[in-house]
């Protein structure tokens, strides 16, 4: 009968934190398995020892790189990804030959630990039994002594390897927080909790319940001794002495959702909503948010941009956290400009204003066929009640003389659907009848349809507001393909 393995927790660092099943499992395995890095040091080991037994097997998994750069094909993922399937397959023979493994894993195997890339690659083969650890957040958690989370707090866990901007939106929405991975991201996330404004509630702790612990506010540390194994905690204001100590100013965030699904907002997106506590749009807009509890809503029609975007400033200046939503992105015919606009008359200069960008309906299309904006293009809306039309013919004759490609937002609505015609009549004058037109309507949507064809194949009376026209330029190929068609402009020119 083949063996099994084990995946088993050790804690976060003191051998008396091992839990009891822990310690009989590992006295009672024939092969002991631990990652180290290439000093061939493992924690993990040292903390196992007080429950080991003389005749085992014990079975190093050196890992090849920590920080190193690499000249793998693939990369450090690659390098890794070779080195954990290797590692895998010697288990594995263990595993074969009828011997229960033990693999160690410091804190919890599920958590931030190597013993899942074990995991996955072994589970459809072998009998496999998690046992878990005390992970190191609970630890630091108990070093620092103020509770963590208490009631509907939330706690949000993030690695230090994350982007600047990640972090920054983490840190915002969450109400106690935990960063793992410091090291050599120690001043990457020391920056973040400050442009967070989160500095002052956020301590650090080194090699937690061990005799080596230390603890202290973030602030104070210097960053040179900081070593990976070391975490930041933020405990939630309801119990942390220090939360109040940060300036509870408000803001208003403007954020783009994306196009319409779910997947296309941003993770930054979705942590500035989550932060809110006002939430601001058209209706429409807001009926795609989950608001959490708490939190306010305030709908309004899609017409009245400056009374909204006034509103959201008076909200800011005393002291709400106002999230402004437009669809797409908020900068592309959307609440940025219309915010901006307001906080720049003397009464609002005082409010903090942010913009988080969306994807927007333009690039979204672009994506569902092809690349067709590879190259220079130009954005322009058919809407009329911002600009004359007059204006708005004027540029799109400029637009396509200059032989871009052109992204037509508000083409069309039930009540508006001359621009769209006298389009359709400009392409007859100003371009080839084989110049390349897209259409994409609700894409990433239940009703998405995106065509590609021609400007004397395009039929206006198929373009509504839920639409978005693309015209190529000159260079713009589509490109029919049995693996699927492609309409793409080059990126060179001319030739």
């Amino acid at each position: 009968m083949s063996g099994k393995l084990w995946g088993v927790g050790l804690g976060p660092g003191d051998s008396e934190l091992v839990t009891v099943k822990a310690a009989r499992v590992i006295g009672e395995a024939d092969v002991i398995a631990f990652h180290s890095a290439r000093h061939g040091n493992s924690i993990a080991l040292s903390v196992a020892r007080p429950y080991l037994r003389d005749g085992q097997t014990h079975e190093r998994l050196m890992y090849p790189l920590t920080v190193e750069t690499t000249d793998h094909p693939g990369g450090y993922a690659g390098a890794m990804s070779d080195f954990y399937t290797a590692s895998a397959a010697r288990l594995a023979e263990h595993l074969d030959a009828g011997r229960d493994v033990v693999l160690l894993a410091e804190g919890d195997p599920l958590f931030f630990s190597s013993y899942m890339h074990m995991h996955k690659r072994l589970i459809d083969r072998f009998d496999a039994e998690i046992i878990p650890g005390v992970t190191s957040v609970s630890a630091a958690s108990a070093a620092v002594g103020i509770p963590l989370v208490e009631g509907e707090e939330t706690l949000t866990v993030l690695p230090g390897t994350a982007e600047p901007g990640e972090l920054v939106a983490g840190f915002r929405s969450g109400k106690a927080l935990a960063v793992m991975k410091l090291g050599r991201t120690f001043v990457k996330v020391r920056d973040a909790l400050v442009a967070a404004g989160r500095l002052d509630e956020a301590w650090y702790v080194e090699r937690a319940s061990t005799d080596r612990q230390r603890v202290e506010r973030v602030a104070d540390v210097d960053p040179a001794t900081v070593p990976y194994f070391s975490l930041i905690v933020v405990p939630g204001g309801r119990n942390n002495p220090f939360a109040g100590e940060t300036s509870s100013a408000g803001e208003v965030v403007v954020v783009g959702l994306g196009p319409g699904p779910v997947d296309q907002t941003t993770p930054q997106v979705s942590a500035e909503l989550a932060a809110a506590t006002d939430l601001i749009g058209y209706r429409t807009y807001l009926k795609r948010v989950a608001a959490r509890p708490g939190q306010r809503v305030h709908a309004s029609d899609n017409r009245v941009e400056a009374e909204r975007a006034e509103f959201a400033l008076d909200l800011a200046s005393r002291g709400g956290r106002v999230v402004v939503v437009s669809s797409g992105d908020p900068g592309v015919f959307a609440m940025a400009a219309a915010v901006a606009e307001v906080a720049s008359e003397p009464a609002w200069q005082h409010v903090r204003v942010r913009v988080v960008p969306g994807v927007s309906a333009a690039h979204a299309v672009a994506a569902a066929a092809g690349a067709p904006l590879g190259h220079d293009f130009a954005v322009i809306s058919l809407s009329d009640l911002l600009k004359p039309g007059a204006v708005i013919e004027d540029r799109l004759r400029h637009a396509i003389a200059a032989d871009l490609a052109v992204a037509i937002y508000n083409p069309a609505s039930s009540k508006r659907t001359e621009q769209i015609v006298r389009l359709k009549e400009l392409l007859a004058e100003l371009v080839p009848a084989d110049r390349v037109v897209i259409q994409g309507r609700d894409v990433g949507g239940h009703g998405e349809r995106v065509s590609v064809t021609t400007a004397a194949e395009f039929d206006p009376s198929t373009v509504d507001m839920r639409t978005l026209v693309i015209i190529g330029s000159s260079s713009t190929v589509a490109a029919r393909r049995s693996g699927g068609d492609l309409a793409f402009t080059p990126r060179h020119y001319g030739r």
